[in-house]
């Protein structure tokens, strides 16, 4: 089983060398939202070369066995942005051998759904900036 937070602290620093240690060399990893499908490396290169400084927070994990559900909010150090990411990361013998991502941009509610006045805000734990 993975240190899920110094994962999670490697990626939000973009630490190539600390992020490769979490992986197995021939592990897969998609984002579906995008279609896109990586290996290792090219997902070290596409993790730690997106531009600016981050900050983030896990807000939630969950375990099952050997699959780790882990739950944050991602965001540029300048707070132009917000995401939220859901990861399903599958590991065996201590190195993850699948990861799948779903990255959202945090936003207000569609106005069709504000027009019909349904939902409540929830409680979000930093200021957002639209």
């Amino acid at each position: 089983m993975i240190d899920i937070h110094a994962f999670f602290d490697a990626v939000i620093r973009q630490d190539r060398a600390a992020l490769r240690a979490y992986f197995c060399a021939d592990a897969v990893i998609r984002w579906p939202c995008s279609g896109e499908r990586f290996g290792v490396e090219d997902y070290l290169r596409a993790n730690c070369e997106y531009p600016g400084d981050w900050a983030g927070e896990i807000e939630r994990v969950e375990r099952c066995g050997e699959l780790t559900i882990l739950v944050a909010r991602v965001w540029p150090k300048d707070e132009t942005a917000s995401f939220h990411t859901v990861s399903f990361l599958r590991c065996e013998n201590g190195k993850i051998t699948e990861m799948d991502e779903y990255w959202a941009d945090d936003a207000p509610p569609p106005e069709w759904r504000q027009a019909l006045g349904i939902g409540q805000a929830t409680n979000r734990t930093a200021p957002l900036s639209f």
